[in-house]
């Protein structure tokens, strides 16, 4: 037991500080986001640039082309959580999707992460590059859900989370390893948070829990 903690602390302290730095704001982007706080764009920004880069040298290329799509999305879900008041247009309000949309989104996501695992893959990387695509990809389909408010963002991001926790552990990015196990649990509060702000159809729109 001693043996094995000490193991831990001595990978710990490898940790650079970069990965730490882009754990801090990827930690506080979650936090921000289950308050439905549109200023955790802005940590996602920087976290995802750091990962960027950690990620292109640590062989997960996907997750690293991931995070330039994060970017993306991140300057889109500001200007949709915070609306645009000058042209009429308020903030956008919690919604949800029917089965049948996320069942198709779902096969999209498995069939991308097929073809994309195939192409990235060989017969020395053995299931990383098919659990590297299957993140990456079902990662788009969640982020855009969180631009967009839909409430079952969360429910993706659990089992997503849970997946990138063995993923990255078993590439070395330990910090972060230990950040999706907590993502896992910030993620079944910020579905209950979200689903107390859920607009029910045909309802009018009104926003956020917390707008900033």
């Amino acid at each position: 037991m001693d043996s094995l903690l000490d193991q831990l602390l001595a990978g710990f302290g490898a940790i650079p500080a970069a990965e730490w730095i882009a754990v801090a704001l990827a930690l506080g982007y979650l936090l921000l986001a289950v308050r439905q706080n549109p200023w955790c764009w802005a940590l996602a920004i920087a976290s995802a640039a750091i990962y960027l880069v950690l990620f292109a040298r640590g062989g997960l290329h996907m997750q690293a082309a991931l995070q330039v799509f994060y970017v993306a999305m991140s300057v889109y879900g500001w200007r949709s959580w915070r609306g645009r008041p000058e042209e009429g247009n308020a903030a956008l309000a919690v919604s949800t999707w029917p089965l049948r949309r996320h069942a198709l989104a779902i096969g999209a996501i498995a069939a991308a992460a097929l073809v994309n695992g195939w192409l990235l893959g060989d017969s020395s990387t053995g299931p990383v590059p098919y659990v590297d695509a299957l993140v990456a990809w079902g990662s788009v389909v969640a982020t855009w859900l969180v631009a967009r408010k839909v409430l079952e963002n969360w429910l993706y991001w659990i089992v997503l989370d849970a997946i990138a926790v063995g993923l990255y552990w078993h590439q070395g990015f330990h910090a972060t390893a230990v950040l999706f196990v907590v993502y896992v649990t910030i993620a079944v509060r910020g579905y209950f948070a979200w689903r107390t702000d859920l607009v029910p159809a045909g309802a009018p729109v009104r926003r956020g829990a917390a707008t900033g």
